[in-house]
């Protein structure tokens, strides 16, 4: 694995815990909220939630709304919601928000400003629970965990 595809991984895995709180795999299967699961990855749930006053479509590991799975599908970007399409989907999210070169020099400072609209779970967006000296040391602690895998 090169270091490029390190600071991706472990970016990706930091916002997985930003948005659910866990490093479990489950976080794949989860919709809005966090308390419900689905289990068709062949198309994205498109099952609309409340969640503390608001209702989205939100679903996933990186909770990606149903108009924006469609898009990237009608796109030929993802055939289903698998947990690979789920990825391919985030990293082309951090491509359109121009922050995939920050992520891949493991740059997460100039990174997650590009991103706090799209992940509000990152720190300084809107509903975030995690610092910047958290998401540095979580990032740091996952981009080693992948050096040895």
């Amino acid at each position: 694995m090169t270091d490029d595809d390190i600071y991706v991984a472990a970016f990706l895995r930091l916002i997985r815990f930003a948005e659910h709180h866990s490093d479990s795999d489950d976080v794949y299967f989860l919709l809005y909220g966090g308390q419900q699961r689905f289990t068709d990855t062949s198309k994205h749930p498109n099952k609309a939630v409340t969640a503390w006053g608001r209702t989205s479509t939100a679903a996933g590991a990186y909770q990606i709304l149903y108009a924006t799975w469609k898009e990237a599908r009608e796109r030929g970007i993802v055939t289903d919601f698998s947990k690979a399409s789920q990825d391919k989907l985030a990293v082309e999210k951090l491509r359109s928000r121009h922050a995939l070169g920050y992520v891949q020099q493991g740059d997460i400072d100039l990174a997650i400003p590009l991103l706090r609209k799209e992940w509000t779970s990152l720190p300084g967006g809107s509903q975030s629970k995690m610092t910047m000296d958290e998401a540095r040391t979580l990032f740091s602690k996952y981009a080693n965990e992948a050096r040895k895998s």
